[in-house]
């Protein structure tokens, strides 16, 4: 007996999530690490993950990229790079003692949550922040005014903030969350406190928001969702929470191809594919080879959104690049992590 033929009842398909992989900021960050390499050579030292993607990360280590996790491990008077996820005035402070030739990689969006931090402190509000403890970002943000800030986890935590003063308390979050989970916390933020006010603008960055949205989408007619993404990717990790959230009976967050189970497929006929906003593209078609090799070689995209955001290269690095003759444009190229260091 034959297989159901494409788009018949039983059929093995696959729904690819549109928009996701690369955002502006993470395109950014990476060909940072690319041109700063090409220009000064190596090495280069980053501090932290540029991006939160092992496969990134290994593809620049191979370049000349040295990771560390404090600035203190650079050398006297080296290059550095600050990861996309920002830093705080502390870090900055650090790299001016050390004599550190410093390039900041820090998404645009999160230096408006930055900025948005240092407005509202300096107004003396209280500063209830969204986000995840220890994670890079959030670090980042509490730093530009740690006396000012407090975080708030999930809707659980909500119960036990304490504020000066109710009327001047406003609300940020880290840029990377689930957006369903965030308007759940500050909900209940502002049943305690009346008079919460907003943002200036939204702070989950609209790359999040549209890889939600298209999961949103696609999951109650998947089976199987596997996001293709690092364990320490804040946003890739949401991913499978919505899903499983709405709908997806079983979901999975992958770094590669090899790491996915032949025996999830027990039973399934429709797998959903999306990836984290640090996933090269390439990761991706290694998992949609993987699946046609199993039978679903059907794939059908699912779109969200359009995405044409590009963010210009650092200020330090454009300055130099122009100086030597060399491209400062950025491209906007999902799969700009070659295949080749795989």
């Amino acid at each position: 007996m034959s297989a159901p033929a494409p788009g018949q009842p039983g059929a093995k398909r696959v729904l690819l999530a549109a928009p996701r992989g690369y955002c502006a900021g993470v395109d950014r960050a990476v060909i940072t690490v690319e041109k700063a390499l090409e220009l000064y050579g190596p090495p280069v030292y980053v501090r932290k993950e540029i991006v939160h993607n092992k496969h990134v990360v290994v593809t620049l280590e191979k370049r000349g990229a040295i990771f560390v996790d404090e600035t203190d491990e650079v050398p006297e008077g080296a290059r550095v790079i600050f990861s996309a996820h920002g830093v705080s005035p502390a870090v900055h402070e650090e790299a001016r003692v050390l004599n550190l030739r410093t390039i900041d990689a820090t998404c645009p969006l999160v230096t408006k949550v930055h900025r948005e931090a240092v407005r509202f402190a300096d107004d003396d509000y209280d500063i209830l922040l969204v986000g995840h403890e220890g994670h890079e970002e959030v670090e980042g943000t509490t730093g530009e005014a740690p006396e000012h800030i407090t975080l708030v986890e999930s809707p659980a935590d909500v119960e036990k903030v304490q504020v000066r003063d109710p009327a001047k308390v406003v609300w940020l979050s880290q840029t990377t969350l689930s957006v369903d989970e965030t308007m759940e916390t500050v909900r209940r933020l502002r049943e305690k406190f009346p008079l919460l006010q907003d943002p200036p603008s939204d702070d989950i960055c609209y790359a999040t928001q549209n890889r939600q949205v298209a999961v949103k989408k696609m999951a109650a007619e998947c089976d199987l969702m596997i996001v293709v993404g690092s364990q320490n990717s804040s946003n890739s990790k949401r991913l499978v929470e919505v899903a499983l959230e709405y709908g997806t009976r079983e979901g999975h967050l992958v770094d590669y191809a090899d790491e996915i189970d032949a025996a999830w497929l027990d039973g399934v006929t429709t797998v959903g594919v999306t990836s984290g906003a640090s996933v090269p593209e390439v990761l991706v078609r290694d998992v949609l080879d993987w699946l046609a090799e199993r039978g679903f070689e059907d794939v059908q995209a699912v779109t969200a959104a359009e995405e044409s955001i590009i963010f210009s290269l650092p200020s330090e690095l454009r300055r130099d690049l122009k100086a030597a003759g060399h491209d400062t444009k950025v491209r906007y190229d999902p799969g700009s992590v070659p295949a080749a260091l795989h």
